[in-house]
């Protein structure tokens, strides 16, 4: 394991210098999980919540959230993103898993740091942003499995997460 990169010699907390760093393609892929009622997820699919489209405004906030990262966390640099994708796909209850609804989110740049955080941050806001729109008919909703699914590009190469949930391939 290496050294955590976000402190200096004498313990500091510091953003790290990228200026020498090669500019490459840039990936992360993140995901994560909302477990709920499924007479939520029946609402959510049929478009009746009161607030309107939850899929779709979680998107749209997924996509901000991926933009303002660097607001959100403070040593994170600000990027210039070229692309932000969030996927999701709806679980109906069985036997094996909750109702349920998978985010995925794709995050790419071309620059000196990776776009693993503004991933993780996409879908950390995409399904706080569908417990917000549901809570009033379920407040027991869970948020679970968010984490990082694959980086690629940099020094470092790619790295696959051997514990990833399945991502969706579908959009919702």
């Amino acid at each position: 394991m290496s050294t955590l990169t976000h402190f200096d010699n004498q313990g500091q907390a510091h953003m790290v210098d990228v200026a020498a760093k090669a500019a490459s393609h840039r990936i992360g892929i993140a995901g994560g999980r909302i477990e709920m009622l499924p007479d939520t997820l029946t609402i959510i699919e049929a478009g009746t919540t009161k607030k309107g489209d939850v899929l779709g405004i979680a998107r749209i906030a997924g996509i901000m959230a991926a933009k303002k990262t660097s607001d959100l966390i403070p040593l994170c640099h600000p990027l210039a993103l070229t692309r932000v994708a969030i996927e999701f796909k709806v679980l109906h209850a069985s036997q094996t898993h909750a109702a349920s609804i998978l985010c995925k989110a794709t995050v790419e740049t071309v620059g000196p740091t990776g776009v693993e955080m503004e991933a993780l941050t996409a879908v950390s806001v995409a399904l706080l942003t569908i417990y917000d729109m549901c809570k009033a008919v379920d407040r027991g909703m869970v948020m679970t499995d968010i984490k990082l699914l694959e980086k690629h590009g940099g020094k470092s190469g790619s790295f696959v997460n051997p514990t990833a949930i399945t991502p969706p391939h579908d959009h919702a």
